[in-house]
């Protein structure tokens, strides 16, 4: 009876031990499994890479409803201090051209949320008297802004003013330019009727477009009409290719901002090194206008005034077409010059 206890005793510590060993080979075994799969695939390689100098953009909520109370004068200083909010000077400017999309230009740019836009026109570098007064005047016409936010203004009376380019290369030579355009009779002819509404609010008689573009006594284009002068895009931007480079300007399309605005817009982030933060979302058609409005969250909706998109007056067709030949070879080296070309008669 006493050999037959032991001997079952025996063989459940037989079993106990083979159980025993079994999960100490499997543990090794596993062990060593997880071993040899570790170099090969770390968890941190199965993550995207994070963005270079990435914007703190959770911070940046704060943007929409802090900075408009700044706007109103609402903030305390407390606010300005706890946020650490400055007034920046400009890393970039939208310096032209009348009437080639520059107010659209700046409030679309105006979605991204690390962008702060100077709501009104400043003319600062364009305005003897605004420049006597320093550059500390000018930076107190900025907005408030988060430091890591780029301010951005827009003057479109720059691009065609000789002094500018000078001084802005002397406050700072490593700026980022925007000049947005659109096909250059169009514009003329849009430049015209802008002119036109002030004088008739103002009960005031007007020439004719056909008038003032066609000089009376040679029948050719008149160079000394703005409106034609403006649209002779190379002419001035060669003046501002004497102080930058190339590289620190960007192109916008103007046509097509108005038709297609989010590939324009993408350009101008890549353009700006901002992330890409700016999407259809944020651009929608209103058939009313004829415009896309913007769209900054669920309850934020901006539609441009009603003063942009003016209807043209009817212009003779062989003005036109004298105007558009005469813009051509200027056109040409536009496109060689800056590497972009547009579908312009």
């Amino acid at each position: 009876m006493l050999f037959k206890q032991q001997a079952l005793l025996r063989q459940k510590l037989f079993v106990l031990g083979s159980l025993a060993i079994g999960s100490v080979l499997y543990l090794v075994a596993r062990v060593g499994t997880l071993d040899r799969l570790q170099p090969i695939c770390p968890i941190e390689s199965r993550l995207p890479p994070p963005e270079p100098e990435q914007i703190p953009l959770r911070t940046l909520q704060f943007k929409r409803g802090l900075l408009h109370e700044l706007r109103k004068g609402n903030a305390t200083k407390e606010q300005i201090r706890l946020h650490n909010l400055v007034q920046q000077l400009p890393r970039a400017i939208i310096i032209g051209v009348r009437k080639g999309g520059t107010r659209a230009l700046l409030e679309m740019l105006n979605l991204h949320p690390a962008v702060v836009k100077a709501s009104q026109e400043i003319h600062f570098f364009d305005n003897d008297q605004n420049y006597a007064r320093g550059i500390d005047w000018y930076r107190e016409k900025m907005p408030f802004s988060f430091p890591h936010q780029i301010t951005i203004e827009k003057s479109p009376a720059y691009f065609i003013t000789e002094e500018v380019p000078e001084r802005i290369f002397k406050m700072n030579s490593s700026i980022k330019l925007l000049i947005i355009v659109r096909e250059p009779t169009t514009r003329a002819v849009s430049d015209y009727t802008q002119v036109l509404e002030g004088k008739e609010r103002k009960n005031k008689t007007y020439h004719k477009f056909e008038k003032l573009a066609i000089d009376s006594n040679t029948c050719e284009v008149n160079t000394k009409y703005k409106a034609v002068r403006t649209s002779i895009y190379t002419k001035h931007l060669e003046r501002w290719l004497k102080y930058f480079p190339v590289e620190q300007f960007h192109i916008v399309d103007g046509d097509r901002l108005i038709a297609d605005p989010l590939p324009e817009l993408q350009l101008v982030e890549r353009f700006l090194n901002l992330p890409s933060r700016i999407s259809q979302y944020n651009l929608y058609f209103n058939a009313t206008r004829g415009f896309y409005c913007l769209r900054f969250n669920i309850v934020f909706n901006k539609c441009l005034a009603g003063s942009k998109g003016r209807i043209h007056p009817d212009v003779d067709p062989l003005v036109v077409t004298k105007l558009q030949r005469f813009f051509h070879p200027f056109n040409q080296k536009f496109y060689q010059i800056t590497g972009r070309t547009f579908n312009w008669p």
